[in-house]
């Protein structure tokens, strides 16, 4: 299993005699060290499920290094094919604008038509062009339950990822500067196009985990009503920088962040030389093919739901989530029921 056996379960893993995690709706969820790699803890953290527009991550990660932020570009008709009433920042076709304005566009405001731009123009083609690239470098960075379909994370038919390899994304993210700033940033303009005649408007960053969580350092929210609320979200606390993933959650009790602040808080309790895993380098598992894992279930091959079962560290205490059953995941991920659904932030 790539990151370790204990990591093989479709319930909870944690280090043994430490405290429990917080009860969260999330179905899969996942802490790890932004540095050193080490697999906190986790529920279910190589099962499926859909990414929603945490996938934006997966563009930062493969298109950041081939851009230049300076750049000044011209959005096109097909950048804006995006589905009617989804996520978009607010560009139009025939704007110029930088290409730092639009990675602004995409990680702020979550603007679906920026992600279509950024995979055209990453890609030096199209959009579809972009989205190959992105499952190109998910495989590089070892992201084998990764499939991308589209740029944005608007859900598409055989697209999935799991909180696992999510982890794997946002620290090949966090390790950009430029990433980092972009996420960290709380309102940036959005200039006038006196060509199709729209004024310039401010816009604000929708991740509320910079505004209420000391030691922030950024990351992505996601919701479509396939994916649920999905969650990236890292901070920084005496030196140590963590980093929450987690898929399917409901935004009741509480909002999608607000579960990622609660792990993160018992995250940075655990000593640190507590693991149940770690977090794969990137072109650890291409470059050396026996690493590769031995049983990595299909996204259609039912397993168990995540529910209550012991950890498999050790601990004796029984863990209860929310899950996706085996039917549900055959149906969401194989395609059988597939029917298009509304994008939002």
């Amino acid at each position: 299993m790539v990151g370790g056996a204990a990591l093989d379960t479709a319930g909870l893993v944690v280090p043994a005699g430490v405290a429990a995690p917080p009860r969260v709706t999330a179905t899969s969820w996942l802490v790890a060290d932004l540095d050193s790699g080490q697999v906190l803890g986790g529920c279910g953290p190589h099962e499926y499920g859909t990414p929603a527009s945490v996938q934006k991550l997966l563009l930062a990660a493969t298109m950041l290094p081939k851009l230049d932020p300076k750049q000044r570009v011209t959005v096109t008709d097909a950048d804006m094919n995006i589905e009617p009433g989804s996520s978009a920042v607010g560009l139009v076709a025939g704007g110029r604008y930088t290409i730092e304005t639009i990675w602004l566009g995409l990680l702020l405001n979550s603007g679906n038509e920026a992600a279509n731009a950024l995979a055209r123009l990453g890609s030096g083609t199209d959009s579809a062009a972009g989205v190959r690239a992105m499952n190109e470098q998910a495989h590089h960075l070892g992201a084998l339950q990764t499939h991308a379909v589209t740029a944005s994370g608007l859900d598409g038919k055989g697209q999935f990822t799991s909180a696992y390899d999510l982890a794997l994304i946002a620290r090949a993210c966090f390790a950009e500067p430029t990433f980092r700033r972009y996420a960290l940033t709380e309102q940036t303009s959005i200039p006038a196009q006196p060509a199709q005649r729209t004024k310039g408007f401010e816009i604000q960053n929708e991740n509320q985990l910079i505004y209420r969580y000391p030691g922030a350092l950024g990351g992505k929210t996601g919701f479509t009503d396939l994916a649920r609320h999905t969650y990236v979200g890292a901070a920084e606390r005496g030196g140590r920088r963590l980093v929450v993933t987690l898929l399917g959650a409901e935004s009741a009790p509480v909002r999608g962040w607000e579960q990622g602040a609660a792990l993160l808080d018992w995250g940075f309790t655990l000593p640190r030389d507590a693991a149940v895993g770690r977090l794969v380098e990137p072109g650890e598992l291409t470059a050396t093919p026996s690493a590769a894992p031995s049983v990595l279930a299909a996204p259609g091959a039912p397993r168990p739901a995540a529910a209550s079962g012991p950890a498999r560290t050790g601990s004796e205490w029984l863990w209860s989530v929310t899950a996706v059953s085996g039917a549900t995941v055959v149906a969401l991920l194989g395609g059988l029921l597939w029917r298009r659904r509304r994008r939002m932030p």
